[in-house]
């Protein structure tokens, strides 16, 4: 047997190795809509992938609370942070073909970042200090560039960019820029893993590498190629009758839940957040991510930078927050796993995952062939149903 055909078969063989329990396929439903008739979702969309093909896409409850429309697996949502694997994947596309390197500083296409300073607080204030070294590309993709979310906590920093009003949506990427480049940083850069607007950054230095605005850039070398057809930082008009809404109020909190106009087009082109998207959109993406960077013919990254964007990029780098799970490291754009143990969850080493603040995730695990996708509108819960369905695909597995 030549090495080319004994690859082969021993692929067949990995394919061929598990199988998904019908029953536990039909338990995984059950729970899901039990969630739905008691109000905890408004509805949801889950999709269970083996080997590469969809063994289980289903559509539960309700578009929204106040719609007479069920849930449809076309249904449009937020997928919020499900943006930044694209982004980052646009990023590697560049760096193969020569037009960026990740050991690059920042202000090296961004000049505001140039020069920038550290915030350390003491003695109930704050003094700033030079950075030791500059922010790179590889930081801004493995969230290692010193910056912060606003809603992870009250900082001095984090409440700065409060007061920026960071978040606006009325600014364009180079804008947004400009105002977050003259904020102090919350650590130094490479000192520590801390998830922030970093591919908010990168997406900003995507367009001046590219010359194109974001939105362009990922539908021109992704989202077209891929046939994403109806993911983008806004929907048009005909598709708003499938946009998915959430409860007006969280069912724990009582509190408003206010999410993203997917109506609106917006000036900020959020690189780390923006994207809206379907099931059908985003399972073409995962399909080529297990395929390691190639769908239906068309390769967009060879297969090496796919494992080199999904394997551990921390090392011994510490991590600031609970959002990294034990056990698990960062890619370039992902969560990935690095022991069979620790996390309070299945999955296997390899595993990568992320999802988003409105009730979105996906994983996909390389050793059991399997990816799996589940897409909500339940901000407040998002932890939660995370956390379920990865039990519940994992208990299907024969």
């Amino acid at each position: 047997m030549s090495a080319m055909a004994a690859r082969a078969a021993g692929a067949k063989e990995v394919r061929m190795m598990g199988s998904l329990n019908p029953g536990a396929l039909a338990r995984l439903r059950d729970v899901l809509q039990s969630h739905v008739d008691r109000r905890r979702i408004p509805g949801a969309v889950a999709v269970v992938a083996l080997g590469g093909h969809v063994e289980f896409f289903e559509a539960l409850g309700r578009q929204g609370p106040a719609a007479a429309t069920p849930m449809k697996t076309d249904a449009i949502f937020r997928i919020y942070s499900m943006t930044k694997p694209l982004v980052s994947l646009a990023a590697l596309m560049l760096a193969e073909e020569g037009a960026l390197q990740l050991g690059d500083p920042v202000s090296a296409y961004l000049p505001a970042f140039a020069g920038q300073q550290v915030a350390v607080e003491e003695g109930g204030g704050v003094r700033l200090e030079p950075a030791r070294r500059e922010a790179t590309v590889h930081d801004l993709l493995r969230h290692t560039a010193g910056l912060t979310y606003e809603f992870l906590g009250s900082n001095a920093v984090q409440r700065r960019y409060e007061e920026a009003e960071i978040a606006s949506r009325a600014r364009s990427n180079a804008e947004f820029c400009e105002v977050l480049a003259a904020l102090p940083l919350a650590h130094q850069p490479g000192s520590r893993w801390e998830y922030s607007r970093a591919t908010d950054v990168l997406g900003a230095l995507l367009e001046v590498v590219a010359g194109q605005p974001l939105g362009a850039l990922l539908q021109q070398r992704i989202l077209g190629p891929l046939g994403m057809k109806d993911t983008g930082f806004a929907v048009a008009r005909q598709g708003w009758s499938r946009i998915a809404e959430p409860f007006p109020d969280d069912p724990d909190t009582g509190k408003p839940v206010v999410m993203l106009n997917p109506r609106e087009a917006p000036d900020f082109e959020s690189g780390g957040g923006g994207l809206m998207s379907c099931a059908h959109d985003y399972v073409r993406f995962l399909q080529f991510m297990r395929n390691r960077g190639t769908l239906e013919g068309c390769r967009l990254v060879s297969r090496k930078t796919i494992a080199w964007m999904t394997s551990d990029h921390l090392g011994s780098i510490p991590i600031q927050g609970d959002l990294l799970l034990p056990g698990y490291g960062f890619g370039l754009g992902f969560a990935v796993r690095l022991h069979a143990g620790l996390a309070p969850q299945p999955g296997s080493p390899g595993q990568y995952f992320w999802s988003g603040i409105g009730g979105t995730s996906f994983f996909v695990d390389p050793a059991e062939d399997l990816f799996a996708l589940l897409l909500t509108q339940a901000p407040g819960q998002r932890i939660y149903y995370r956390n379920l369905f990865r039990h519940l695909v994992y208990a299907a597995l024969d």
